[in-house]
């Protein structure tokens, strides 16, 4: 998705969330300059993306179930997209992602762990993960770097909002086959991978729904074939049943 047309998507976040976008600006610079001698170039996503069958891990309590690890497990072709905190998931049930989209609120070690495992790693700035970025960005070899506001050197803006829902973005952008959702129910329950602690539930929630309404949106733009796992799939993602 071209800036242009992604950007009055993010306005209509910024208002509702009340996000400066003048931070999330200078959050891009930050992570610019921070990865000028180990910023990969997104075609190595192209290269993993394009043509090929994706499963997008999501974070949400139904990875609890069995479902989705019998589903990633029986899939093993399938390119595995971990949004962010879905990567301790996918490990502790030895499952290598192969890309991570976070924006540094999932466990470290496990996203240090997946990094050292060859997992591309899609690191996202944001106003309010300066800390994090400054903290952890330097432990990591390679990465590509991510914003929601005007792409800078190094730093791109694929769309999307949510860890989640950006990785959705990712696979669209770079041409995948088929994209199937695991682990994104965006419902009212928050899984335990989620995040190590939420400190605003209803706000989390909020921007679960945010989320949910940018995949439908990018539904009826997709050149992909889209499935969904969870109990309520996403409009316009073709609901997929996980037999236990």
């Amino acid at each position: 998705m071209k800036f242009a047309e992604w950007f009055p998507y993010y306005q209509g976040i910024r208002a509702e969330f009340g996000y400066s976008s003048e931070k999330d600006q200078e959050a891009a610079k930050i992570l610019s300059e921070m990865i000028k001698k180990k910023a990969l170039d997104p075609k190595v996503l192209q290269k993993k993306i394009k043509g090929k069958n994706i499963i997008v891990v999501g974070a949400g309590p139904s990875l609890e179930d069995g479902k989705a690890l019998k589903y990633a497990k029986k899939n093993k072709k399938f390119v595995k997209i971990a949004a962010d905190g879905a990567v301790q998931f996918l490990i502790e049930n030895k499952i290598k992602p192969d890309i991570v989209v976070t924006d540094l609120d999932g466990d470290p070690a496990f996203l240090q762990k997946a990094e050292k495992g060859g997992a591309i790693m899609v690191v996202h700035a944001h106003g309010d993960n300066t800390t994090m970025l400054k903290k952890l960005v330097p432990k990591f070899r390679k990465l590509i770097g991510s914003t929601q506001v005007m792409p800078v050197e190094n730093v791109h803006n694929f769309g999307g909002f949510t860890d989640g829902d950006r990785s959705v973005f990712l696979a669209e952008e770079f041409g995948a086959k088929k994209i199937v959702l695991v682990g994104m129910d965006f419902g009212n329950s928050i899984g335990k991978y989620s995040k190590k602690k939420v400190k605003d539930v209803e706000l989390k929630k909020q921007k679960m729904q945010a989320g949910r309404r940018l995949l439908g949106m990018l539904a009826k733009r997709s050149r992909s074939q889209l499935a969904d796992t969870a109990k309520k799939p996403v409009r316009g993602f073709a609901p997929l049943t996980i037999k236990p």
